[in-house]
């Protein structure tokens, strides 16, 4: 496994990073025990999870994820060993389930969520909070366009970070980072943090995968330079890059034959290019999801790439991703599969 700095905070996560937003929908208490454990075993350090969880959200399961996560180190222990990031849910989203659907990044809703995720994960603290999309109208999951309203109302961000600074000063936190922003967002935070003495984000949390490379205009630059990595969501873009729902299939537990309300990556477009990176993988006797993987965790911009699985057969195919490397051969031929189709399900 490797290891990469979290920021300029001095915790060291894995290059893979173990997603949760399964455990409580599609696996169990069991399932995701067992996931831990072989994570654990492979070098993982790092577990990602949010107050929302599972996914899809829904009343009857708010939080579920979390609580699994508090009875995993209640009944193993070794908190000590783990990086634990959750986040925060925003406003909008149709979630009137999470505190009767006003949620806004303020003091009253932070501190909220912070006290409750800390309950259920059974621990005095979390060692990344994040942001989980921003509070205000802006362009993320899967809106590239920006349409300014300047009749919304938003939380300042100076109202934010004030509440996450006394949440780490207090302890209960220990790094922040944010999730699905953009550059304006990642600029104001720094330059906040900056002149304020408060809090410097750790990380951004946005998709990137090979159907989804918009991350690299604009915040690519800005996690190299300003040393605030991205935490990859999505890499193997629900599932499609491996090839198991071309030419129409879904197969019987697949995320997208349970819930069709998930459509990114299944348009013509977004199909079309995962028939050629699955093809190109083929051609070159790789597994497609471990390619998919591979180039997400090489990109430079990458702190941590957040893996997961329904079953221990892909958790195990995924965590051996960390060993492919990838020849200039089929680093051109995946260039060349996305200047003809870029960015086909942004």
């Amino acid at each position: 496994m490797q290891y990469r700095p979290l920021g300029r905070s001095q915790l060291k996560v894995s290059a893979l990073c173990l997603g949760s937003m399964t455990w409580g929908e599609q696996n169990n208490q069991n399932d995701a025990f067992a996931q831990i454990d072989w994570a654990r075993d492979a070098g993982v350090n790092f577990i990602d999870t949010a107050e929302m969880y599972p996914v899809p959200p829904r009343g009857e399961t708010y939080g579920e994820t979390e609580r699994i996560i508090g009875n995993y180190f209640k009944d193993r222990g070794g908190r000590d060993k783990w990086i634990i990031a959750s986040k925060v849910a925003g406003p909008g989203n149709g979630m009137s389930h999470i505190r009767y659907g006003q949620t806004r990044f303020d003091r009253t809703h932070i501190t909220a969520a912070v006290d409750a995720s800390l309950s259920r994960l059974q621990t005095d603290y979390i060692d990344l909070y994040q942001l989980h999309w921003p509070d205000r109208r802006t362009n993320y999951f899967g809106h590239l366009g920006y349409q300014h309203n300047p009749d919304e109302a938003m939380t300042p961000i100076e109202d934010t970070l004030e509440v996450l600074d006394e949440l780490v000063r207090s302890g209960k936190i220990r790094h922040i980072g944010l999730s699905n922003e953009t550059p304006w967002g990642v600029s104001r935070f720094l330059h906040l943090s900056e002149t304020r003495g408060w809090p410097r984000i750790a990380s951004i949390q946005n998709p990137y995968n090979l159907l989804n490379r918009s991350y690299e205009v604009g915040l690519a630059e800005m996690s190299i330079r300003e040393q605030v990595g991205l935490l990859a969501y999505s890499p193997l873009a629900f599932g499609t890059l491996t090839g198991k729902y071309l030419n129409g299939l879904r197969p019987e537990k697949g995320r997208l034959t349970l819930f069709s309300r998930f459509s990114r990556y299944t348009n013509p477009q977004a199909q079309s290019a995962c028939a050629r990176y699955v093809q190109l993988a083929r051609d070159h006797g790789m597994d497609p999801a471990q390619m998919a993987l591979a180039f997400v965790t090489r990109q430079p911009f990458v702190t941590s790439n957040i893996i997961g699985a329904t079953n221990m057969d892909q958790l195990n195919r995924n965590l051996s991703s960390i060993n492919m490397g990838l020849t200039d051969k089929v680093l051109e031929a995946i260039a060349e599969i996305h200047r003809s189709q870029p960015n086909p399900a942004p």
